[in-house]
């Protein structure tokens, strides 16, 4: 399977050797989809994927501002951002926990916009059933770009259907490869410069032009 437009920065950034952590093996049998919480909130999160894309003159900045809610709705940043930190996080205060977690969103969300530059004309589709994942659920889903070429991504469902993870191909792990990115920035800077880093990058990515 060739890998979308879409998923491509997912893609390169999980080259950095970082695999989905161990232990999280599809297991399970479906839940029915018409009682299937898990496989709704993917689809009301592609639904705001899809009504960013009809205006692609609007850039970055236009598309997070449709996106940020939805986003905001159905991820689980606190745990994300948390696993993405990685032991560190424990000793960090809880005014510092909660600007990282605000700058994680952020960040996050920027990325999102981003990658949707390389959708238009693709597609989303939603597998109607979950698989459970441990105490989670995952749904599995397809992009594809407007050439058709299509790729695999998965969400890690968890309590209140709020999204904790996302994969590509199934098997690697969009925050693990977060934390890769955030390693130096955490060993030079701890807090403060990680916070530095998340913020420097979203200004960057919410400030690109939209595409003539």
């Amino acid at each position: 399977m060739r890998v979308s437009g879409f998923a491509s920065g997912l893609v390169a950034s999980t080259l950095l050797a970082f695999a989905v952590l161990p232990g999280l093996l599809l297991s399970g049998s479906p839940a029915r989809a018409a009682e299937d919480a898990a496989v709704q909130t993917v689809r009301g999160l592609y639904a705001s994927f899809e009504g960013a894309l009809k205006a692609p003159e609007a850039g970055v900045k236009g598309r997070a501002l449709v996106i940020g809610p939805a986003l905001d709705q159905s991820m689980d940043f606190p745990a994300m951002a948390r696993v993405a930190v990685g032991a560190k996080w424990k000793g960090f205060t809880p005014e510092q926990q909660g600007a990282l977690t605000e700058a994680f969103k952020q960040y996050f969300t920027a990325t999102y916009a981003t990658r949707l530059s390389q959708a238009a004309g693709g597609k989303f589709d939603v597998k109607p059933d979950s698989d459970a994942r441990g105490q989670n659920r995952v749904v599995q889903t397809e992009v594809a770009n407007a050439e058709g070429d299509a790729s695999q991504i998965d969400f890690l469902v968890g309590s209140g259907n709020r999204i904790q993870d996302v994969y590509l191909n199934g098997n690697v792990s969009e925050v693990a490869a977060m934390r890769g990115s955030f390693a130096d920035p955490l060993k030079a800077g701890g807090a403060d410069g990680l916070l530095k880093f998340l913020r420097d990058r979203t200004a960057t990515m919410l400030a690109a032009k939209p595409k003539p």
